[in-house]
């Protein structure tokens, strides 16, 4: 199997690596120089534009974005409808918004081009080894594909959702769920922080990680951070969002469901732009340990 990759950035260049890893070919591209030069210490193949790498893909033609939302990927998929042909397979491994997924999809279909949706979860570490995937799309060409998910993610870590626009909505859903949860670690070490009690918080982390109900990843990814910065000092307490949240409690509105908690901590994190708290530091500081997003530092 042969890939195009499109979009090198820190999620695109570690599932090069990962598609590498099980030796799935890649031809890659991206605006910087420097991520071509260092795509290809991977094994990969760097193309200089988008019609090289379609040019150099055996046929079904089979590309990845892996580009920003919106705009970025708008631009992708309307270069890639001039050089692709019917039967090709676009994916959409970025946080794209599901009704930009189904524009998406009727625009290629028109052309006879499969497009798939694929929420990608498990950031910069899930990309790199072992990631988590929610792919949508036409359920004919989805056993073209399905080799490719199968060999990056984990066991049982891969889903196909159904039709074109399932995987990113329900990635939408999974990242507001993760809104409610990172909001609540970071409330409870909130409320740490203030009381008379003088709690090591990284080896509180690493406790209720050990055998109790609330252990997972980011409770291992707040040890990570206490263990750089106990106190979580060298970082504001900005926590901002990519618009996931948002969508999901639009969706929550649109079909009268409620979401109490999701809404919260997306009202939490307007919030945290304009003071500084320990919530928004410690929900900063997982989003900077699992996907790399930036911090803003703290002024002394």
């Amino acid at each position: 199997m042969k890939i195009g990759m499109i979009g090198l950035g820190k999620m695109g260049m570690n599932l090069v690596r990962n598609m590498r890893d099980h030796d799935i070919d890649v031809v890659a591209t991206d605006l910087s120089a420097q991520a071509r030069a260092e795509v290809q210490t991977t094994g990969a193949q760097a193309a200089a534009n988008v019609a090289e790498l379609v040019q150099a893909l055996p046929t079904p033609k089979i590309v990845w974005v892996m580009v920003p939302a919106g705009d970025p990927t708008q631009a992708c998929i309307d270069q890639l409808a001039n050089v692709l042909d019917a039967g090709d397979i676009v994916i959409d491994g970025g946080n794209s918004y599901y009704q930009d997924s189904l524009r998406h999809n009727d625009q290629l279909a028109e052309l006879g081009i499969k497009f798939f949706d694929a929420g990608t979860s498990g950031g910069m570490e899930g990309a790199r080894h072992d990631g988590n995937f929610m792919v949508g799309g036409d359920a004919k060409t989805w056993p073209v594909i399905e080799p490719l998910f199968k060999a990056i993610a984990q066991e049982d870590g891969y889903l196909y959702t159904g039709a074109a626009g399932s995987g990113h909505y329900l990635k939408m859903v999974h990242n507001g769920i993760e809104y409610g949860m990172m909001q609540a670690i970071g409330e409870g070490f909130d409320v740490l922080s203030k009381s008379e009690f003088d709690y090591d918080n990284e080896a509180v982390a690493k406790l209720w990680d050990h055998g109790s109900v609330i252990r997972g990843w980011l409770m291992s990814l707040a040890q990570s951070a206490f263990s750089d910065d106990p106190k979580l000092e060298e970082i504001k307490g900005v926590m901002h969002s990519s618009g996931e949240g948002a969508w999901t409690v639009e969706e929550g509105i649109r079909l009268h469901v409620p979401t109490p908690v999701i809404s919260s901590a997306l009202m939490m994190r307007y919030r945290s732009e304009e003071d500084d708290t320990m919530t928004g530091k410690v929900v900063a500081a997982l989003r900077n340990q699992f996907g790399g997003h930036v911090v803003d530092k703290a002024t002394k």
